[in-house]
């Protein structure tokens, strides 16, 4: 592995789901993988807690960080029926209870923001939604994690604004993912990042061709990264940065991508 690969990737985290992280593992340890932990469908009730303290000792044990990324599909954290919103803040809690296993560097979350529905009862859903994560920051704060609040299909930044001005947290952060903003968003990404800019504090990298969320490799798509990462450095901006790849193969793509953008060229210096 060329250097300033295995360099990039200790600057670097990647998305593996819990229910493959076993099969992974030996991958992880081989290349040194910092993982996103990935919470989705049913790995919070399959799993034990046994079998997450297993996870987090093998990663401590090879030296490596992580991120948690808490659950997506399905989750609506400002559900106007009550029912529903019970069980989706109790399985947020279910996930933000790994923090202390983890000790995660973030935790990414999702608004769940959807403007042809919600912006009919727009007040309500903001209400609710801010009850929700207002109880979820209690629980990060006494171990300083960061909530990354991660644009899906939101088409500008306006609600993650309101969002995360109303939070008025430190620990409240945003985390720009790009290929969901190519492919769903109407406003640019520098618009996004010149409104919520002092909020950020990671980024979820893939590509697109800007009609659908192909999650290519970094650099496969439409997504113009070269600006992207010339913005980040020229305002001093310094996130964390996730892959998500679809494989192995996309991985080394992307890696050797950020190497021809040189994003990482001051820290391997």
């Amino acid at each position: 592995m060329v250097k300033n690969i295995a360099n990039i990737i200790a600057h670097c985290y990647v998305n593996i789901p819990f229910t493959e992280f076993a099969t992974y593992q030996p991958f992880i340890a081989q290349y040194r993988i910092n993982p996103e932990i990935g919470l989705d469908d049913d790995a919070l009730y399959i799993f034990t807690k046994q079998d997450f303290q297993d996870k987090a000792v093998f990663l401590a044990d090879h030296d490596l960080s992580c991120t948690l990324h808490a659950p997506f599909h399905d989750m609506l954290p400002g559900a106007l029926d009550r029912k529903v919103l019970q069980a989706v803040r109790q399985k947020l809690r279910r996930c933000f209870e790994l923090i202390e296993i983890f000790r995660p560097r973030s935790v990414v979350c999702h608004l769940g923001y959807l403007d042809c529905i919600h912006s009919y009862q727009h007040d309500q859903w903001l209400e609710t939604s801010l009850e929700t994560w207002q109880e979820l920051l209690t629980l990060v704060e006494p171990f300083s994690t960061p909530v990354m609040f991660e644009n899906t299909y939101e088409t500008g930044p306006r609600i993650h604004k309101i969002i995360l001005e109303a939070l008025d947290s430190p620990l409240a952060r945003f985390c720009l993912d790009v290929g969901h903003l190519l492919a769903f968003a109407t406003v640019p990404w520098n618009d996004w990042l010149a409104t919520l800019g002092p909020w950020l504090g990671q980024l979820h990298l893939h590509d697109n061709h800007g009609f659908h969320d192909e999650h290519l490799p970094v650099g496969k798509g439409n997504f113009d990264f070269q600006g992207l990462f010339s913005y980040l450095k020229s305002n001093s901006y310094n996130p964390l940065i996730t892959l998500e790849p679809r494989s192995e193969s996309d991985l080394w793509e992307s890696l050797n991508a950020l190497d021809r953008f040189s994003l990482f060229d001051h820290k391997l210096s």
